[in-house]
């Protein structure tokens, strides 16, 4: 420690005689000529030791002094000199980092770290060299960020010393043209070494990147035979949301596309996610309202449920909405569409159960499945999922769904109406984690009062059957520790979704997972082979419908057209909606969101309980909460729990897109008596926290001065 903080003193009084002794004025052109004109060794030896010091401590001006290096001593000694004295000065910038803040840096910063420490366990000294190459970062800022690394010090070195090679000779040329002007003037200046010099200076970066990426390329490809004539534009695999919008958009762009699909079309959303599961809510609503009829002035007989009738009713639903994902329409859009396992054998090439086909780009749109804990007994109880639970046909009487993600909330609300007893499971604290707690403690409320057990803080321990009767052990995720046995008839686990990355030749062709299991993918949505794109469930983050269908927009773009312009994909306006009773619309930031990232908000909330059209409706409960920037009107998030907050919250959606502040909603007509008006009434909220007090008084004054006394 000691060592440490007489490292730390020393750099720091170092820089204090930089900025007190005015230590730039030394770095003078004219200064180094006269002494290399009389002492030309010691002048170098000098220069020599003031480049090392200046980068060993971290001052700024690197640039400055490679340039007057070019300047005084020309172009080859300027290059000898600047090569060697910035190399070792980097390394002790980079020892003198190590030394003092590798391991406190790693511990608090290790999450900030995680992209670097991965990009040098995987490509160790090529990560660095394509750093020193390309100047993303300032040259004494990578040498303190390499310092915090697992880096070897010997390779930091030698990669430095080599991959600053280029730099080094562009601006030392820059100078040592500078230098040849005899009389700075606007003639001398415009000389054509003089243009070509800063001319170089300033396509460096670009032509670098060039060169680096082309070298990457071809080192990537270098394995595989890239075809000379390819038998379509695009190969789409996976025929679900994501998939789908990329065929329609690639066909729409006049490219051949082919699709390929192994199961049905239209993937998990149509099948087995938001078509089969909101019809199903849709029932359960009836069967609620039903039993509420009576508050309204109306009396009904007591409600029975058909379960058969009512999953025959989701599949009818199915059947009536498949004509808009079929291959009959995509076919008649101009898209070939063929059915079969499709696997990578080559970055252009995709084997279809034996028949292969060529395309200068692919899409890989294969989706997620459920999850499936490793969880001791739960094969011998016939597990549902949300993709098998769509076979039932008789309504299971005590329902134990584990996870109080979404899925798992909407569905324990539903079956519960519907006629079962439900025990909804999360071993997080609060249902819906991602929720701000006021939110999820809402929605707790709602389903207990509906006859839901839900239980937090239980994770499932194990699974058994006894005397034909299923049972879990649950046992409690914070202290003490308790456990918990309930009986049930059926069991749904909701605790997630898993990436489809199986069969799909990802591994032969060394195309990395996210730790998660998702595809890893750039900005721009390309795999690490760049005519490979992804999105939709299989990429993340969002596993939405929606999110595929934005996904896709960017993924189609930038594979056919990203070499004249490509984008990257924007997140900042996903919205997410929970279909439970009321209903949760997001979109940006919420509270916890704006904690963990450190941002400071303004909240503003409004209570449903006083919207006309919600007390009309018998539904007067939930709120609407919007966060700004302090003090300003403009939108950082928005949160809706209440009816039908999925479309209300479009509403705020569009105004986060175009920059309208809560002023422009306010100011903006509504019909009466409707929903919509609660969006108005928080706007109304926080302008009244914001008048202008002075100006208002003024107006008083104004206005009084003709009153009666």
């Amino acid at each position: 420690m000691i060592k440490k903080i007489l490292l730390a003193a020393t750099i720091g009084a170092l820089f204090w005689a930089y900025i007190a002794l005015d230590g730039q004025r030394y770095l003078s052109v004219d200064l180094f000529r006269d002494l290399y004109a009389q002492q030309p060794v010691l002048t170098a030896a000098v220069y020599f030791a003031i480049y090392v010091i200046a980068t060993a401590v971290s001052i700024p001006g690197a640039a400055l002094l490679t340039i007057i290096g070019g300047m005084v001593f020309g172009l080859w000694a300027g290059i000898l000199l600047v090569s060697f004295a910035s190399s070792i000065g980097a390394t002790l910038a980079f020892l003198v980092a190590r030394f003092l803040l590798r391991d406190w840096v790693q511990e608090k910063f290790s999450s900030h770290l995680s992209a670097i420490n991965q990009g040098i366990e995987k490509q160790g000294g090529y990560y660095l060299f394509g750093l020193r190459l390309i100047p993303l970062f300032p040259f004494w800022m990578i040498n303190l960020l390499m310092g915090l690394t697992p880096l070897k010090a010997t390779t930091f070195y030698g990669v430095s010393q080599l991959g600053m090679l280029a730099g080094t000779f562009v601006y030392v040329n820059a100078g040592a043209s500078l230098g040849s002007i005899d009389e700075f003037s606007a003639a001398g200046i415009m000389t054509p070494a003089v243009v070509w010099s800063f001319v170089l200076l300033g396509l460096f970066p670009f032509l670098v990147r060039g060169v680096v990426n082309a070298l990457e390329r071809r080192k990537l490809y270098s394995a595989f035979k890239k075809p000379r004539k390819f038998d379509t534009n695009l190969i789409v695999i996976g025929a679900g949301s994501g998939g789908l919008v990329s065929a329609l958009i690639g066909a729409t762009l006049k490219a051949r596309v082919t699709l390929i699909e192994r199961d049905k079309m239209g993937g998990d959303c149509l099948n087995t996610g938001c078509v089969p599961s909101k019809t199903l809510i849709r029932a359960a609503k009836s069967m609620y309202e039903m039993k509420r009829a009576a508050q309204l002035g109306i009396d009904v007989a007591t409600p029975q449920v058909d379960f058969t009738r009512v999953m025959g009713r989701v599949e009818d639903v199915i059947k009536t909405i498949a004509p808009h994902d079929s291959v009959e329409r995509f076919t008649s859009l101009g898209v070939d569409c063929m059915y079969g396992n499709a696997r990578l054998i080559s970055p252009w090439v995709v084997d279809i159960d034996g028949k292969q086909i060529s395309a200068e780009k692919i899409i890989l749109a294969t989706g997620a499945r459920p999850t499936m804990p490793p969880i001791p007994g739960l094969d011998q109880v016939d597990p549902l999922t949300s993709e098998t639970l769509w076979q039932l046909q008789d309504l299971p009487q005590r329902l134990l769904i584990v996870g109080g993600g979404a899925i798992g909330c909407e569905l324990a609300q539903a079956f519960q109406r519907l006629g079962s007893q439900v025990t909804l499971v999360e071993m997080q604290s609060q249902l819906l984690p991602r929720d701000d707690q006021q939110v999820a403690s809402f929605i707790k409320d709602c389903l207990t009062s509906e006859g839901v057990r839900v239980l937090t803080n239980y994770g499932a321990e194990r699974f058994e059957s006894q005397n034909n009767q299923s049972i879990v052990e649950l046992c409690t995720s914070a202290e003490p520790t308790e456990s918990l046995q309930i009986e049930f008839d059926r069991v749904l686990v909701a605790i997630g979704r898993t990436a489809n990355t199986e069969s799909l030749g990802l591994e032969a062709l060394g195309i990395p997972l996210n730790a998660n299991g998702t595809l890893t993918t750039d900005d721009y949505l390309r795999t690490c082979y760049p005519n490979i794109l992804a999105c939709g469930d299989l990429v993340g983050p969002y596993q939405l419908t929606h999110a595929a269908s934005h996904q896709a927009w960017f993924a189609v773009v930038n594979g056919l057209l990203g070499r004249i312009k490509k984008f990257r994909v924007d997140y900042r306006i996903m919205p997410q909606v929970v279909f439970t009773d009321p209903q949760i619309g997001r979109v940006g930031l919420n509270q916890r969101d704006a904690k963990e990232q450190g941002i400071e908000v303004e909240v503003t909330q409004y209570d449903l309980s006083d919207l006309d059209r919600a007390i009309a409706d018998n539904d007067a409960q939930g709120f609407i909460q919007v966060l700004t920037v302090p003090g300003k009107d403009r939108i950082l998030g928005a949160t809706i729990v209440g009816p039908q907050a999925g479309e209300l919250i479009n509403e705020f959606v569009l105004a986060m897109k175009h920059n309208l502040g809560l002023n422009k909603l306010l100011g903006t007509i509504r019909s009466y008596p409707t929903l919509s008006e609660g969006n108005r009434f928080v706007a109304g909220e926080w302008k009244r926290k914001h008048v202008p007090h002075q100006l208002l008084a003024i107006l008083q004054r104004y206005l009084a001065r003709n009153l009666k006394r």
